[in-house]
Formats: C-alpha cells, structure tokens, sequence
C-alpha cells in the first residue's frame, strides 16, 4: 500500500509550536503577610503591568494576589492559575515579578515552565529576569535561575533552622501552641507567653483519669467528647508521650536533649512519669490484654520497695490462690494475695473514727482546715479587688482609644498588659474558688467514710475499690517484702488527720500503721480536690 497518510494518525504528534498572541496573565506572590520591601504584592502587580503595556500585551487574568509559600509547588493559587492556562488555549505568557516568584523549588518548577511551553506553547516570563526561553541558552537560563531560587530556599532554611534550635535550647516553643494552650503575647518568639486555655483544663483531666483510674484510653475520649473536647485515641497517645505538658521541651532539631521550657506547665513532672509508665507497662507486658480481676484490687496500685516498679498479680492454678508479685528480674518480690489484702485492711483500720468520736473529730477536722481555708479566702477577696481595678484600667484605655486620645502602638502596649494581668488574676481566683462551700460537706464526707472505712472497701466493687484507694493513697503503696510492711508518699490530707486525732481521744488502733513519706495536713493532694471527692461520694453511696 502505497497511501501512508492512513498511517499518520498513528505518529507522535509534534510538540506545539508558540502561538504569536499577546494574550498573558499576571501571578503575584510573598511569602508571608509581613513581606513590605520592593516585592510587595501591589508593588509586584504595578511592576507586571507596567512590564505588560510596554509589550502590548492584553492581560486577561490575575492570579496570586496572596501569602503562598513557593518551597513546593502544591499551592491553591498557583494551581489555579496553570488550570485556567491550560484550559484557555489562548494564553501566551505567563508574567512574574522573578523566577523565585514563579517557584523556588528548583527542578520541578524548570519543569513545570518547559511542559508549559512545549505541551500548551505559553511562555513563562519574568520582568526583573529578562530572557528567551524558547531558545536554547535562554532555557538554560531559566533552569539557572530556578536553582538559584532553591538554594536560596534552602540557604534561608539553614539560617531558620539554626535561629530555631538556639531558641529551643533557651527553653523557647518555636511553633503553634500545642492543643490545651493558647499564646497571651503574639509576636517575637522569646517574648511569647503560652498559657492553659479552657481545654487545657480539661485535657489535664485525661492525665490524672489515666494516672489515678487508670482508664483505658477509649474511656477517656469518651468522657473528654462529653465534655466539649474531641479527640481520637491516638491523638490522646501522643498527648500523653509529650513532655511538652509537664513544663518541658524536646525536638528533633535537638536530639537526645531535654531543656526546661518558659511556658506554663500544664501537670507535674512525676504525674507525667505516671502516665507514662502505665502506658509503657502495658505495651512491653501485655496489660492491656489482662482483664481486671476482682481479686487483685491492689494491682499495679501497689509498687515494690526495691525496685518501684507496680506489682502485678496471677493466678497459681493448682492452688487457686492469687499472687502479687513484682515483674523486674531479680527482685523475686512475691505475696499471696490474701496476706496482701491482710496488711491493707490493717492499714486502714487507721482511718476508722467510732461512732462516740464522730462529733468531736468533725469539729476539729473543721477548725483545723478552716484556717487553712480562710487564708485561701481572703486571698480570693484581695484578688477579686485586683480584678475589678484592672477592669476598670481596660474599659478606660479603651474608651481614650475610641475618642482619639491615644494612638494605636500605645492602646495595643497597654491593653495587651492589662489583658495578661487580668488573665493571670482570673487563673489565681480558679485555683482558690470553692474551697468555703466544699469544706463541710468534705469534712461530711470524711467522716461519714471513716466510720465504716473497712466495710467500704471490702464491699465494693472492684472499680469502686480502685477509687477509694486512690482517694485515699494518691501515690499509691509501697511493699517491702523483708519487713513484711507497706508504706505510702502521700496521704489525702483530709484523711490524714485522722489517725492522729482518734490517738488523742485514746481510741488507739489495733491495726498496723501506715509509714508515710509525705502526710502533710495542708495540702490536698493532687486530683483529690473536693469536688473530686465529692464525685467518689456519689459513685459510694449508689
């Protein structure tokens, strides 16, 4: 067959030759809203313009106009500008201000100008760059300059980068607040003030429900969701695995570094150890597919002296006898659950009030407590004062800026100092509200507790046990399986009292005493506040 003309459809097409039109559109962009030199957006626009008229260009679109970071190529409005080209069919040009205006991610914004050129025919232009890129070295040319754009991209980086790690080791956050905080001073990093926000408080709460109830995660986002605050289960593991909320900063850009941060800490350090420790329990020794026994109350709740580390517990199937035991090699720390449950009941025979003691403890738990709380109250009232004069300072700076007296740098100035003043009173005035209306019905609640404190506990359900032993030991105890004893760091400081108080009426306990650390009468301990205890009353009393 001689006609191979029926054959020319089966022939790579040849790559599309420039129209000669004079149709071309304008993209504009800086990097960020602060960006006022020469190369400001309606400085680049007057320029392309100008640039335009000169050429008799028609322009027929503008695009940009915005703060778009040119480090990749996935921008809104610079997507949508190669879309409306490619779909024309009848644009020439494309004008820039530069090269680096266009892209600055090297190779790939070469490319994304030469398939331009040689797939729809349009040619990528920049004023301050003046070139041919439809001839060989003025391609050359523009592939040069997009280097250029990305090794000065990745020069700025290194500068930024460095300027970042030296902030972090000053204990600075260089990046948005984390979720819970909320930055008081917006503005140059060493002088930002990240501070708990209203979700801080409540993500605070996840901490303690993990560490004092040891809640499953997914219970914990269930309650949280309740509360306002939506959080999926791994975004509550990484909350949990970031010092950031103990008062801490770390970061890839400083590795095997731990620095003090300057922010507000969100917990203590020991209660973010806490957390993490049962989480990393249950990781490396499969506590999370042991369901709860009813007969282990005090697993994980109690810790070996040696070691520190939580007891578990098993079953010895031929006996059918439960068993604590301690899990770090070597320490062989072990009990039989019944002699266990012995040394706890005997503990708590501590607490116990008589009936005939009822009324006179109650009225010296009240004095004793009450002087503690006056001072809190009085502090609140001086507070409260402090914040109705701040107030007051606001309502006029604002009222002097509306009229004119004052310019904008200096109403900003004050305002924002007033505003942070007001927010740190409002926080001491949380810290110190409710103690007066609790206090009775606490002490009540104390009393009412310690009068059958064995029976409570012994009767409870397992759930319920677990949280009146933390109520009541908010760290835990401790075995020591030479001397056959417990001891605890810290006591409920409404129940510390207690043993002490029924030893002066000379009801002396049979039981053993607890050794303490830490009893220290005057502070509460640190998730067992009032309203707490309140919370763990209701769940009793059911």
């Amino acid at each position: 067959m001689d006609n191979l003309a029926l054959f020319k459809q089966f022939a790579p097409e040849a790559p599309k030759k420039f129209q000669d039109g004079n149709n071309a559109v304008i993209y504009t962009r800086v990097s960020s809203s602060d960006q006022e030199d020469n190369t400001s957006l309606a400085s680049q626009k007057k320029h392309c313009d100008l640039y335009a008229q000169r050429r008799n260009l028609n322009v027929v679109g503008y695009f940009g106009g915005t703060y778009e970071s040119a480090k990749t190529d996935d921008r809104k409005e610079f997507n949508r500008m190669l879309t409306f080209v490619k779909r024309s069919k009848n644009i020439s040009y494309i004008i820039v201000y530069s090269y680096e205006r266009f892209s600055r991610s090297g190779i790939n914004g070469a490319s994304i100008a030469e398939e331009l050129l040689k797939k729809y025919g349009v040619i990528t232009l920049a004023i301050t760059q003046e070139l041919d890129p439809t001839t060989p070295s003025g391609s050359f040319q523009q592939k040069i300059f997009f280097l250029f754009g990305q090794m000065d991209n990745e020069l700025r980086r290194d500068k930024t980068v460095t300027g970042m790690k030296e902030l972090l080791l000053k204990g600075y956050w260089v990046w948005a607040a984390p979720r819970g905080y909320k930055d008081l001073n917006k503005g140059k990093a060493t002088e930002r003030k990240l501070v708990i926000n209203e979700e801080g408080k409540l993500l605070k709460k996840a901490f303690e429900w993990k560490a004092y109830n040891q809640l499953p995660n997914v219970e914990i986002v269930r309650r949280l969701k309740k509360m306002g605050v939506n959080l999926s289960e791994r975004r509550l593991n990484d909350l949990f695995s970031n010092p950031f909320y103990c008062g801490l900063i770390t970061s890839k850009m400083i590795p095997d570094q731990v620095v003090e941060g300057n922010h507000e800490a969100m917990i203590s350090k020991e209660l973010f150890l806490q957390v993490h420790n049962i989480r990393k329990e249950k990781r490396v020794h499969g506590f999370v597919h042991n369901k709860d026994n009813d007969n282990l109350p005090l697993k994980v709740f109690t810790k070996c002296s040696k070691c520190e580390k939580a007891m578990t517990g098993y079953l010895v199937k031929k006996k059918n006898l439960y068993y604590y035991k301690c899990r770090t090699k070597g320490c062989k720390v072990n009990r039989s659950a019944k002699a266990m449950h012995e040394l706890f009941s005997n503990v708590l025979t501590n607490f116990k009030i008589e009936k005939e003691e009822l009324d006179i403890i109650k009225v010296q738990l009240e004095e004793q407590m009450s002087g503690f709380f006056r001072s809190k109250i009085e502090n609140e009232t001086a507070l409260k004062a402090n914040l109705n004069v701040l107030k007051k300072k606001l309502e006029n700076i604002e009222e002097r800026f509306v009229i004119g007296e004052i310019d904008r740098p200096l109403y900003d100035k004050y305002s924002s100092k007033y505003k942070n003043e007001y927010f740190e009173i409002e926080q001491e005035i949380e810290k110190t509200s409710g103690y007066s209306s609790n206090l009775k019905k606490v002490i009540h609640f104390v009393t009412k507790t310690a009068t059958n404190v064995l029976p409570l506990w012994e009767s409870s359900t397992l759930e319920n046990k677990k949280l009146f032993q933390k109520m009541l030991f908010p760290e835990g105890i401790y075995y020591n399986r030479e001397l056959d004893q417990v001891r605890t760091t810290r006591i409920n400081s409404f129940f510390s009292l207690i043993p002490e108080m029924t030893s002066n009426t000379g009801n002396k306990k049979s039981g053993n005493s607890i050794i303490s650390d830490k009893k220290s009468a005057l502070v509460i301990a640190t998730g067992f506040e009032p309203v707490s205890i309140l919370l763990v009353f209701i769940v009793f009393s059911v």
